[in-house]
């Protein structure tokens, strides 16, 4: 193995473009690029395949149904059909690199399943919420034995030694502006300002905020688009009652709060240029990527003060943070963006400048010094 390049397998859970299917894809590219033999494996539906096209060889592995069924179910037999189908090649691979929990629980599987001595590395994003005994310890598996983590931010390094025991490494998230070259402008437009939101409504997006926030903003009163929206997970009961909360802030569904659902890059890429700010007031996120690709794209941000956002975004400088949960706050940052015009000017300026830092190149590089650092140490003792 020594003097070859290690031969890697990127997982992924998904192929709907949330934020670490997008990382997955981003850092697979630049790693093939550069002529590492990788191969991306994601669940899904094999006929529909990946939600844009890749430059990479991939295989897409069919996931369980969704209907009629509970989250730890799906997590769980999300798990058996993936660590089936990596038991099936596992000796086409030196590296299992896994981007969830999901990911992460099959490839160890798949390993103690044929004693491969495969090294199986975590990214792990986020720590999802689970409220349920079998999933919270399926997580904690998921982090502590894999033969080495990775983390996205600085502040998911102090969580997982903090909460797990576990020392990261952190590689930064990317963006790649090709995936934005070319643009299909939103099918309507509105008279007044737009904001956009990227992810769904969701707890950790913190919707609930951004509405009782657009409620304040005065005539011409901006309208909200809403992309995205497909998640593992199942929020529909936080987006009923969310929803259902409009008609006491004096808003509209549909009107002034307009769910876009998923969209392709080219249509991402006209949201974000037909927007005028980013209304992004998350209380929880692994790095934030939705933030960089909008920043690299000319549009001003307004996100909230968790610290993840303060390891590459300053207040008044490249965004505006106010405080997180804080609606009051978010309504003051989302007016001065809409009515001082120097102001977005700056932010666009210095965003794009911050955005140019986060290459996928740079990104792919590092991999591959922990991939060979993985590869050509004993196996650690089982």
């Amino acid at each position: 193995m020594r003097g070859m390049p290690p031969r890697v397998a990127l997982l992924s859970h998904s192929t709907t473009p949330r934020g670490g299917h997008v990382h997955t894809l981003g850092l697979g590219e630049a790693l093939h690029r550069a002529g590492l033999p990788v191969h991306l494996v994601a669940m899904g539906d094999p006929d529909k395949g990946l939600y844009r096209p890749v430059d990479l060889p991939f295989t897409v592995v069919r996931g369980p149904a969704r209907e009629g069924t509970t989250l730890e179910q799906r997590v769980f037999a999300s798990i058996d059909l993936m660590a089936a189908a990596l038991a099936a090649r596992i000796d086409e691979f030196d590296v299992l690199h896994a981007q969830d929990c999901i990911a992460a629980s099959a490839a160890l599987r798949a390993r103690d399943l044929t004693g491969s001595p495969v090294r199986v590395l975590r990214t792990a994003h986020h720590v999802d919420d689970f409220t349920t005994r079998a999933l919270i310890d399926c997580q904690r598996r998921a982090i502590v034995e894999p033969d080495r983590v990775l983390v996205v931010s600085e502040q998911w390094r102090r969580i997982l030694r903090a909460d797990y025991g576990v020392e990261t490494t952190v590689v930064p998230n990317a963006v790649d502006t090709a995936r934005f070259a070319v643009a299909e402008p939103p099918p309507w437009t509105t008279d007044g300002p737009l904001l956009l939101a990227v992810g769904g409504i969701e707890p950790r997006k913190g919707s609930t905020v951004a509405f009782r926030a657009l409620a304040q903003l005065g005539a011409p009163r901006p309208v909200l688009a809403i992309v995205g929206g497909h998640s593992f997970q199942d929020f529909a009961p936080y987006r009923d009652a969310a929803l259902a909360e409009l008609p006491s802030l004096g808003l509209v569904d549909g009107v002034d709060v307009v769910e876009v659902g998923t969209v392709t890059d080219a249509q991402l890429a006209g949201w974000y240029a037909a927007a005028d700010v980013l209304c992004y007031p998350s209380l929880v996120e692994g790095f934030g990527l939705v933030t960089i690709e909008a920043m690299s794209q000319g549009l001003p941000v307004v996100a909230s003060d968790i610290d993840v956002f303060g390891e590459y975004l300053v207040d008044g400088v490249n965004a505006l943070l106010p405080a997180a949960g804080d609606a009051d706050a978010l309504a003051v940052a989302l007016r001065r963006v809409l009515e001082e015009p120097g102001l977005a000017d700056r932010l666009r300026g210095a965003g794009e400048t911050t955005a140019q830092s986060y290459t996928w190149a740079a990104a792919a590089a590092a991999h591959e010094h922990v991939y060979t650092e993985l590869t050509g140490a004993p196996p650690p003792p089982r």
